[in-house]
């Protein structure tokens, strides 16, 4: 599976920061290996899971030893089962030692995250609905995990305030109106990818007439979201947001809207359990 990595640049920042919260000024424990011991080690997932990371995961024995020799036996997006070897990693064993940590952390928490990605892309398989992330990340990893979201076979809704506007109920409020905000949206910021956040039916007719690219239905009952896909299913792009879990999901996707988001993808997350053990 081919999925655009994040620019290296900010890989690298990412990994610069944890690097330098862990190590500071030297990793005092790591000093107690004999300096020219070279070592052969392996990383395996304890569980099943989908992969993501490895851009992350090679980085931090970039920064530590460019020497350390990283052999993968996956890909970024793979599905693995329990106790699979993942890749295999030989080189000094102080710089090993140094950055498995890191390594570990980036792998377990990407990797957490397309591993949920999967299941709720598997929970509407079918049916047409694409799932989308949100902005519910962990601070500093927004752009990994969205990425990790990919690899599970999401889609990225907007990656922060930058790239597309969300009209939500406080705008709404300020500028007087749903039109009103949408006219001023439009007039300040051409161009931009525009979506309404609505309650109601009647606020949904009124962000289609403004011009809306997408409505956001929010905590819509799956009865509501049938009525909205049955009126406007064929007018605009509909997106389910607001009580979305694993249990809910399937049930959602079959109103018949477009879309479908959830924080869940990335906040919910526990790490993959992964282990990195020295070869005989």
């Amino acid at each position: 599976m081919l999925i655009p990595t994040p620019p290296p640049y900010e890989i690298a920042e990412d990994v610069a920061t944890a690097l330098r919260e862990d190590i500071g000024d030297g990793d005092r424990t790591a000093s107690l290996i004999a300096a020219d011991a070279v070592f052969a080690t392996r990383v395996i997932v304890r569980e099943a899971a989908v992969i993501a990371g490895r851009p992350w995961f090679d980085e931090v024995f970039r920064q530590v030893d460019r020497s350390v020799d990283i052999r993968w036996s996956v890909e970024d997006g793979d599905s693995v089962e329990s106790n699979q070897e993942l890749c295999r990693l030989e080189g000094p064993a102080r710089s090993i030692l140094t950055g498995e940590r890191n390594g570990l952390n980036f792998l377990q928490t990407l990797s957490a995250t397309a591993t949920r990605a999967r299941r709720y892309v598997d929970a509407v398989a079918g049916t047409g609905v694409h799932i989308l992330d949100t902005r519910k990340t962990l601070p500093g990893l927004r752009l990994a995990q969205k990425y990790a979201a990919r690899c599970g076979g999401a889609m990225n809704h907007r990656f922060g305030l930058y790239d597309a506007i969300l009209i939500k109920e406080n705008h709404i409020s300020a500028a007087g109106s749903i039109r009103a905000a949408v006219e001023q949206a439009r007039a300040d910021h051409q161009g931009i990818f525009l979506e309404v956040e609505v309650e109601r039916i009647e606020q949904l007719a009124e962000a289609h007439a403004a011009g809306a690219e997408r409505v956001l239905l929010d905590n819509f009952s799956v009865n509501g979201l049938r009525e909205a896909a049955r009126r406007f299913r064929d007018k605009i792009a509909l997106e389910a947001s607001g009580g979305v879990n694993l249990e809910t999901v399937a049930e959602i996707a079959a109103t018949g809207v477009h879309y479908i988001s959830t924080g869940d993808i990335t906040k919910s997350i526990r790490a993959v359990d992964l282990s990195m053990r020295f070869l005989d």
